[in-house]
C-alpha cells in the first residue's frame, strides 16, 4: 500500500493548501538523495514476495461467507514476533486497505542462490499456517484476488451497513460500509475520503456485465449511462483486492532502471497468466483481472484533469489514474519507445535537471509529481530536506503503477530497487511460489543475457486492456518483441526439419533487427503461448530461462522445484491448465443454483470459496488448476542457434 507515516491527519483542504510545499520539497528531498547515492554500487542481488490475503468467514448453516474484520487484532499478535526479534522472525506482517486484509512477506529477503527457489514456497505455507493457528473455527486466510460478493448485502462479519448520507463517512459508498476499511492506521480513511474529496465526487467504477441468457438490464444499480455495467462507487472496491507483488535489489541505479525497462512490457503479460478475478459486487463480469477496478478506484482527478470539462483551476489535462501503467522508460535504451506524450510539471522538471537529475529519470519525477498528495500528517510538513524523504515518498508512494523505480531509504543497506506490481493472487503456495520464480529467473536471464523486450510504452498500454478481457490468455495476442535476443532472426529459422518448410519465407521479420527497419517493424502480435513457450523465429522465455539453468551449477532438488515451477507456467500459457478467473466462471456457471443471470448468490459463492479453501489446504485436488501429474520434466530444448551464443556464465 506504500508509505504509512505516524501522526495526526490533515483535512483535505489543509493538504490541498500544502498540495505545492509537500511537491517542491518532495524534489528537493529527491535531489539530495540521488546525490548521496546515485554511484553507489556492489549491492548484492535480493529479492522478496507480498502475498496479500483476505480473512474469510463460513457460516456452514446458512451456507452464507463473509470477509472477517478482524485485520487489526491478527496483525497485533502477529507483530509481536517481530517486536520481539525483529532480525529472526521467518515472517513480516502489515496492515492493508481492508479490515479484512493481512500482507504477508518473508521475513528477510531472498538473495541471488538458486536454491532460495526451495524456500520460497515453503516460507508462504508457513505465513499461511501462521495465520490459521490464530483464527477461531469456520474462519479461513485465503489468498483470493477478490471476494466476489464484495459490496453485496451482508458481506462483513461482524454485519456492517453503508451510510452513504452520513457526511462523517469516509467512502460514502451506497455498498461498501467504513467498518470495512482497516481501523489500525488513520492513512486508509484519510485517503479515501481525500481521494472523494479531490475528484469533487465519489469514484465510478464500472464493469461490463457477463452477458447470459437471463442477465437483467439494467443490472441492479448500475448507472442510467451504463446499464449494462456492474457500478460500485468506492476504493474498497479496488484497494479491497489482493496481489502478489515483487521487489528486486539491483547492484546499482543503472541496473535498476534497465530491469524497470525491461521488465514493464511483461507486466500485461502476467496480469493476464494470473487472471484470477472476474466477480465483482456478487455478479460475473466480463473481465477477469481487477486492474481497471482498482486504477478508477483512487481516481482522484477533477472533471478538468479528466478532460470532460475546459481546464480553469486545475494546472493539467491528466490521461491516466494515479494507480495505472507506467507512461515512460527510463533506461536510455528505452528512450526511443517513450511514445507517449508525457504530461509533466516543467517547473519541477527544470529543478531536477538543475539538480544534476538526467533528462529521463527528470521527466519520470516531474510526471509522478503532477499529482497532489491525498494524505498528509502534521508532524511531517516541515521537514529536513537533506535527511528526510517523507514529502518524496508521499507522492512516490501514491503513484500505483505496474512497476517502482524505488530509491534507497535514507541511512539504510538497502540499495536501488524495482517493484513489480501487475500479479494477481492465486489460490494456492504452490501457484503464487511459481509466478514469483519465474518473474525472478527472467530477471537472471534478462541481465545475464541482455535481452531486450523494449516496445512502445503505447503498445504496453494496450496490452495492459487487452490483457483483463475475459479468456485473454488463450483468446487475445499481445504486442511483442520480436528479436528479443539480438541474435540475427535468420540463425532461428531451421530449429527443426519439420518447421523449416512452413516457417522460411513466411514472417516478414527474417533479418536481422541490427539492419533497423523501423521501431515499427521490431515487435508483432504474440499469443502468451508463443511469448511463454516459443514459436518459429521465437525462443520463448521459459526455453531461454532453461538454458540459463543450463548453464548453472543447479543441485537436483532445486532443479526439480523450478522445473514444476515452469511447467505450471508453461500449461497455464497454453490452455492446458486454467486461470483461476476461467475456474471461477466455471464453478459459477456450473452451480446447480446458477440461473443463467450472470449473478453470484449467497450459496454460489459459499460453494465456490469452500472448494476453493480445500484446494489451497490440499484436501482437494484440482487438475484444471494445477494438474494431475506436475514434474520435472524439462521443456524442449531451446534452439541450437541460440544456444550457443547463449550458454554462457554470466
Amino acid at each position: 500500500m506504500g508509505l504509512l507515516s505516524e501522526g495526526s491527519p490533515l483535512s483535505w483542504e489543509e493538504t490541498k493548501a500544502l498540495a505545492q510545499h509537500v511537491r517542491e520539497h518532495g524534489i528537493e528531498q529527491f535531489i539530495n538523495l540521488y546525490a548521496r547515492l546515485k554511484d553507489r554500487q556492489g549491492d548484492v542481488l535480493k529479492w522478496g514476495d507480498e502475498v496479500e490475503y483476505i480473512i474469510v468467514r463460513f457460516d456452514d448453516e446458512k451456507k452464507e461467507t463473509q470477509v472477517s474484520l478482524r485485520a487489526r487484532e491478527l496483525l497485533a499478535t502477529l507483530n509481536e514476533k517481530e517486536h520481539a526479534d525483529p532480525t529472526g522472525v521467518k515472517s513480516l506482517w502489515r496492515p492493508e486497505y481492508g479490515a479484512y486484509m493481512i500482507e504477508g512477506t518473508p521475513g528477510k529477503p531472498y538473495g541471488g542462490l538458486l536454491a532460495h527457489f526451495n524456500v520460497v514456497e515453503a516460507n508462504m505455507r508457513y505465513r499461511r499456517i501462521e495465520v490459521a493457528e490464530l483464527l477461531p473455527p469456520g474462519e479461513h486466510v485465503m489468498s483470493i484476488t477478490n471476494f466476489p460478493r464484495l459490496g453485496a448485502e451482508n458481506f462483513t462479519y461482524p454485519p456492517a451497513k453503508p451510510t452513504p448520507e452520513d457526511e462523517s463517512c469516509a467512502a460514502r459508498s451506497l455498498y461498501f460500509p467504513d467498518e470495512a476499511i482497516y481501523p489500525g492506521h488513520p492513512r486508509f480513511k484519510t485517503l479515501t475520503r481525500n481521494i472523494r474529496q479531490r475528484r469533487g465526487e465519489k469514484v465510478s467504477i464500472d464493469l461490463p456485465v457477463f452477458r447470459d441468457k437471463n442477465t437483467v438490464i439494467p443490472v441492479e444499480g448500475s448507472l442510467p449511462t451504463k446499464p449494462d455495467h456492474v457500478h460500485m462507487d468506492a476504493m474498497g472496491f479496488g484497494m479491497g483486492c489482493c496481489c502478489l507483488q515483487l521487489t528486486f535489489q539491483a547492484c546499482n541505479i543503472t541496473e535498476a532502471r534497465t530491469l524497470y525497462d525491461q521488465l514493464t512490457p511483461m507486466c500485461p503479460i502476467m496480469l493476464a497468466l494470473t487472471a484470477a478475478s472476474p466477480a465483482y459486487r456478487g455478479y460475473l463480469t466480463d473481465v477477469d483481472c481487477r486492474w481497471n477496478v482498482i486504477s478508477a478506484s483512487v481516481d482522484c482527478r477533477t472533471k478538468e484533469e479528466r478532460g470532460e470539462v475546459p481546464l480553469k483551476n486545475d494546472r493539467f489535462r491528466i490521461y491516466k489514474s494515479r494507480y495505472d501503467s507506467i507512461d515512460s522508460y527510463l533506461s536510455p535504451a528505452g528512450e526511443k519507445y517513450n511514445d507517449v506524450p508525457l504530461v509533466l510539471d516543467e517547473k519541477l522538471y527544470n529543478r531536477l535537471r538543475e539538480g544534476n537529475i538526467d533528462h529521463l529519470l527528470a521527466q519520470h519525477i516531474a510526471h509522478l509529481f503532477i499529482r497532489d498528495s491525498v494524505s498528509l500528517f502534521s508532524e511531517k510538513v516541515h521537514q529536513n530536506d537533506e535527511q528526510d524523504t517523507d514529502h518524496f515518498e508521499n507522492i512516490q508512494s501514491t503513484n500505483w503503477q505496474t512497476m517502482r523505480f524505488k530509491p534507497p531509504p535514507p541511512n539504510s543497506p538497502i540499495g536501488w530497487r524495482v517493484e513489480f506490481r501487475p500479479c494477481e493472487a492465486q489460490l494456492t503456495d504452490f501457484e503464487n511460489a511459481a509466478i514469483v520464480c519465474f518473474v525472478v529467473l527472467l530477471t537472471r536471464v534478462i541481465l545475464s543475457y541482455h535481452l531486450d523486450f523494449l516496445i512502445p510504452i503505447s503498445k504496453v498500454d494496450e496490452n495492459m486492456q487487452t490483457s483483463q478481457k475475459r479468456g485473454a490468455v488463450l483468446t487475445e495476442k499481445f504486442w511483442f518483441r520480436k528479436n528479443i535476443t539480438g541474435i540475427p532472426v535468420a540463425q532461428t529459422n531451421n530449429i527443426n526439419a519439420n518447421q523449416a518448410n512452413s516457417e522460411n519465407g513466411t514472417h516478414d521479420n527474417e533479418s536481422d533487427m541490427t539492419d533497423n527497419n523501423g521501431i515499427d517493424d521490431e515487435y508483432e502480435l504474440m499469443t502468451i503461448d508463443q511469448i511463454i513457450n516459443g514459436k518459429g523465429h521465437f525462443p520463448g522465455l521459459v526455453p531461454l530461462i532453461n538454458s540459463y539453468l543450463g548453464s548453472m551449477d543447479v543441485d537436483a532438488d532445486t532443479h526439480c522445484t523450478i522445473q514444476q515451477y515452469l511447467r505450471l507456467i508453461q500449461k497455464r500459457a497454453s490452455g492446458e491448465l486454467m486461470t483461476t478467473a476461467s475456474w471461477i466462471r466455471k464453478e459459477v456457471v456450473g452451480h446447480e443454483e446458477y440461473k443463467q443471470d450472470s449473478v453470484v448468490s449467497e450459496k454460489i459463492c459459499y460453494d465456490l470459496l469452500k472448494k476453493a479453501k480445500d484446494i489451497q489446504e490440499g484436501i482437494r485436488p484440482c487438475p484444471e488448476l494445477l494438474g494431475t501429474n506436475i514434474n520435472s520434466k524439462t521443456a524442449d530444448n531451446i534452439p541450437p542457434a541460440i544456444e550457443k551464443h547463449l550458454t554462457k556464465k554470466c
